[in-house]
Order: structure tokens, then sequence, then C-alpha cells
């Protein structure tokens, strides 16, 4: 059974891990994945339907706790234990709920001290008693009779008389005074771990098509002075197609990762007379998780050539490799007077309806690791528009004419 600390409008979590409001998705599963002997039987719920209209869960049933991230910036708003029995509780090191130590209103109280009068909801029939960043959750339909009210209690404000004994139900961490509009916080300095995060990136472009990226990044300090430097700093980077290696170590640091192209499936519908002769050397990605970001060189100028933007739908075969990327592409339309700006959210259709239909049918890529040739998520399509390329998922069947809606977009753009 898991012991651990809760902070109000901050964490959950013990010495040797902390689930922090405003975490990042990608590291909350790193927890989750370090400790798999300890915390097992997670589930990942998500909405298929509309993915940017409800919360990313991750679900913790053997330990009986939720972390609801928010469905746009994927970081966690509200941290919720749904099964007291299952989990160990204290607050400033002390108990307030285990094996021998009943979560009663007696003892929340005497854990937390004095609160405004709590709610009560007569459909749920449960009690709300709210503090800063904290609510606990009562349920009444055991008790005997309804919650009493005195309505002439401190100027008109309606006081609940709890039963003697009534348990904690549910408790909820958030960030605010209001669990119903609360938002994800920004992320914690703890959570920057010497990394570099990507706050937006901008694709710069003229009037042929795009020209680059330009990419306002957030860091911390690390190192030995990591303790002293409580700041986080912003700086831009612009990186431009044919740009060296060089160029984008000095600008974004070292890749994650560097990956080395064994083949390009995209060859063959390339008009060049020589797709079919294999090359003697590999293009490469360089890839920044964090950024969200993948960077492709040409093998034999090692010269930029084309830019990955990662959106990190759930239910896409490359899920929680990247982090999202907050990327924005300023379109020119002449049929309107006001330019348009692309990102994440914007729906395949959308973007049908402003640069037109495709004059092609799209390429269909089937994704599958050596290990395991499944591939549960089935396959997603590729658009070609204005020197981009739009990789789509699918949640209704395609159409005759492609109108494909977008449940998840990656943007490829290349120089054609």
């Amino acid at each position: 059974m898991l012991d651990l600390e809760v902070v109000p409008e901050r964490s959950l979590g013990n010495e040797q891990w902390e689930f922090a409001l405003g975490m990042p998705l990608a590291q909350a599963i790193s927890i989750l994945q370090k400790h798999c002997r300890i915390i097992k039987n997670v589930q990942v719920l998500y909405s298929e339907q509309m993915p940017l209209s409800h919360d990313l869960i991750l679900n913790l049933t053997q330990d009986g706790i939720k972390l609801l991230f928010d469905a746009c910036n994927q970081r966690l708003k509200v941290i919720e234990v749904y099964d007291l029995s299952k989990v160990k509780l204290k607050y400033c090191g002390v108990h307030f709920n285990s094996q021998s130590i009943a979560p009663t209103i007696e003892q929340i109280d005497q854990s937390f001290g004095a609160t405004h009068p709590g709610v009560y909801n007569a459909a749920e029939q449960l009690f709300h008693l709210n503090f800063r960043g904290l609510s606990f959750s009562f349920q009444l339909d055991s008790w005997s009779e309804a919650p009493k009210y005195e309505p002439n209690f401190a100027h008109g404000l309606a006081s609940l008389q709890i039963p003697h004994g009534a348990t904690v139900k549910r408790m909820y961490i958030y960030s605010g005074n209001n669990l119903q509009e609360t938002k994800a916080p920004v992320m914690p300095l703890a959570c920057y771990l010497g990394n570099v995060y990507a706050e937006s990136v901008e694709v710069l472009r003229d009037g042929a098509g795009p020209l680059g990226l330009k990419l306002r990044l957030l860091t911390a300090g690390c190192g030995p002075g990591v303790l002293a430097d409580t700041k986080v700093r912003a700086v831009e980077r612009n990186i431009y197609f044919g740009d060296s290696c060089q160029d984008v170590l000095s600008a974004l640091g070292s890749p994650h990762k560097v990956f080395y192209k064994s083949e390009d499936k995209m060859k063959i519908h390339s008009p060049s007379p020589h797709k079919q002769v294999p090359s003697k050397c590999n293009d490469y990605f360089f890839n920044y998780y964090i950024l969200g970001v993948d960077i492709l060189f040409d093998s034999t100028t090692h010269l930029v050539k084309k830019f990955v933007l990662h959106t990190n739908y759930p239910g896409h075969y490359n899920f929680n490799i990247y982090h999202r990327c907050d990327f924005k592409i300023p379109l020119i339309i002449k049929k309107v007077s006001n330019n348009y700006v692309l990102n994440f959210c914007t729906q395949w259709d959308q973007i049908q309806e402003l640069l037109g239909h495709p004059m092609e049918k799209p390429v269909v890529l089937h994704r599958s690791s050596s290990a395991n040739n499944t591939n549960p998520f089935g396959s997603t399509f590729c658009f070609g528009l204005q020197r981009m390329i739009f990789e789509v998922c699918d949640w209704v069947s395609i159409t005759q004419h492609y109108n494909v809606q977008c449940k998840k977009m990656d943007i490829h753009l290349g120089i054609c």
C-alpha cells in the first residue's frame, strides 16, 4: 500500500517520487514506468470522439488514484484519490488516513483545521468540504437523516451539521479555490530537471511556403547552482532550411536521439527517375522528444531538409514518445482578408476549406515495429499542401473524396 504525503495545491507523493500539479504527462508516465513493481495496473483513459474536450486520465486502479491531465497542454490538472482504502495519506507528516485511522470528518478537521462551510450536492448526495487547493467529498447515502441547515448562521450563510463518523469518499488536489474552474498551473521548477521545453513553435514562412522554425524555449538552472536558481528563463531560437548540423546544435543543443533512416518509404512517390537507386548513405533525424520536433538532415550535404512537428494525440502509434508541440503555422489565404493561423487543434476539414482539397489521393502510412508487426491503432494518411505534409488519423471512415476528420495531426515541413 502506497504511503503518500498530501500537499494542497501542489502535489501527492513520497520521498522517492511526486506527482506535481503542472507536471507534463510524459514525466508522470516515466514515474509509473520506473516504479512499475510498486504501482501496477495503470489505465490510460481518453475520448476518441472529442480528444481535446475531455481530460486525459491515468487511472491507478490498484491504488485508487486518478491523474487528470488537461487535454490541450497535457499537464497535470487534478489529482483525485477515489478509494481511500487502498492508500495511506498524511499531511505535514501526520497520517489522517491509514488502516488504523479512518478519514472521518473529525479527523479531517483535526488534521487540516477550520475551513469555510461546505457545499451539499443533493443530486450526488455528496457533501464537499473545501480548502484552498484541496477538497474532500463525504458520501451521504448511508446517513439516517439528511444534512441540517442553519439558515441564520453568519448573516445568512448556510452551515451543515455533518453527523459524527462520516468518512471521506473522495479527495481532490488542484490549483486555486474552485475545483470546477481549475486549470493546470505552469510547470513547476522541480519538473524541469535540466531540460529545455518549448513554450511555442512558430513556422516562419513567405508567400512560397515554410522557411523554418522560430522556437520560444523555457529552461531553468541545473547543476551546482540549481537550488539558488529559482527563475525560468525564456530564449528564442530560429532554425531554417539549409542550416547545418552545427547550426542546429548551437541553437538547440544535443538531440535526445539521432535516428538514421534505413529506408525511405515515401521515395516511390517521388518524380525522380532515380528513386529506385539505393543511396550510399542514409538521411538522419535529430529527435528532440521534449520539444516535440524532429529535424531531418540530408546525408550528403548535412543540411536541414525537413521538420516534423508532433501533436502527441492519444491513440497514435508514437503516443508519449514526444511531448506535444504547440506549433503555430500562419497561412496566407487570398480569398479572406485576415490570415489564418493553424495549430494542433485545427481540424483537417478546416484546413481543406482554407487551402483547398489535395489534388492527389493520400499516401497511407502504416507503422509497425520489428518485434511486433501489428499496429492496434491503424494506418494514418498523409496529404500534401503548400510544401507541407499533414499526417492525419481518422475516427470516421474515409469517404470517396477523402474528407478525413482530424483526430491526430502531425505536420511535416519540407523542401519540395
